[in-house]
């Protein structure tokens, strides 16, 4: 493996880059997420744990001596640019060259959600990113040692095993219910962060929209109604919706709900697995437990909840199928979203 690091410097050493294509074609190889130094990274979990740290070192000097290069290498370049044009002739009566930015997919979708449900009356919260373990998980009907707590792959932090980053913004919803009287019609849309591998249909950190409404006589009906009107605002009046039973500890009785495929139109593709059918969140009539541990009396006010990742959405509006691309900043694939504007 140490030879396998001294060619990798060597190389970097001896890299060089005249063009905008060959500095891009370096900063793939060697600065990338998935980059040659990627795989190092990758590759130290295969190395005995007695050899971890000096390997781990090795690699962090492949990637100070990768940074380092690339910078002296954009310096050059800038240079070569700069003599290269100093003699041309400067017409000052063109009009500037401003390339304006775009909004980001993900902004645009999150905006577009919380403009549907403030039509109905919901008011928009937020709350911390890093929670306790009654917010994010005990006031939420997960028990101590409950087996529903295994659904999430929680970041816990070392030193206080208590405290984690939230793995849905359903804490929010425990946050207004225990400090404000209802009824509540309230939309939580923040980041969220779940211990999962990275890959073109999960993230370690995504979006999520959660939204609840609690009062007196709230019933099933009141969130079919109103998740069939999401739907049909976000995604066109010919959507088809269809609910299917489901479990989750905070609501009883849940579901999930799907609507018909807008890429293949319900006839069937890779995205919706060939079902005609793609699922977009998860629903429910909350708990009585969730409520009465926010101090609302079960007996006179019922509510119902939902929950939704923006991403998915997203890449379901736009028939976008990695979602790392919207956390990558690649402006090739921003740029595409400039109708959005």
């Amino acid at each position: 493996m140490s030879e396998k690091i001294k060619a990798l410097k060597a190389e970097i050493s001896a890299a060089k880059a005249k063009t905008q294509e060959e500095l891009e074609a370096y900063r793939l190889k060697f600065i990338s997420r998935k980059s040659v130094l990627g795989d190092l990274f990758a590759d130290i979990k295969n190395i005995a744990p007695e050899d971890r740290k000096a390997f781990g070192q090795e690699v962090n000097e492949v990637k100070q001596l990768a940074e380092e290069k690339f910078k002296e290498l954009i310096t050059g370049l800038e240079s070569a640019d700069t003599g290269s044009k100093s003699s041309a002739p400067v017409d000052l009566t063109l009009p500037p060259n401003i390339n304006l930015g775009t909004v980001h997919p993900l902004t645009y979708i999150h905006n577009r959600i919380v403009e549907i449900f403030q039509k109905i009356g919901f008011n928009v919260a937020d709350g911390p990113e890093i929670e306790d373990d009654f917010h994010n998980f005990t006031a939420l009907n997960f028990p101590e040692n409950h087996p529903a707590r295994e659904m999430q792959d929680t970041f816990f932090i070392e030193s206080n095993p208590d405290i984690a980053l939230r793995t849905h913004t359903s804490s929010v919803q425990i946050r207004i219910m225990e400090n404000q009287k209802p009824p509540f019609r309230t939309l939580a849309p923040g980041r969220v962060f779940r211990n999962e591998a990275i890959s073109a249909r999960a993230h370690c950190f995504f979006h999520q929209v959660e939204g609840f409404f609690v009062d007196k006589n709230v019933g099933l009906v009141d969130l079919k109604q109103t998740l069939y009107y999401f739907a049909k605002e976000l995604f066109g009046q010919d959507t088809k919706v269809r609910f299917r039973p489901s479990y989750f500890p905070f609501t009883e009785p849940s579901a999930e709900m799907d609507i018909s495929c807008n890429i293949c139109k319900g006839k069937g593709c890779n995205i919706c697995k060939y079902s005609g059918w793609v699922e977009i969140l998860g629903s429910g009539m909350i708990d009585p437990n969730v409520l009465e541990n926010c101090g609302i009396d079960s007996e006179e006010y019922t509510g119902f909840a939902f929950g939704m990742g923006i991403e998915r959405i997203a890449m379901l509006k736009f028939q976008v199928n990695d979602l790392r691309l919207y956390s990558e900043n690649d402006v090739r694939f921003l740029n595409q979203f400039k109708h959005l504007s």
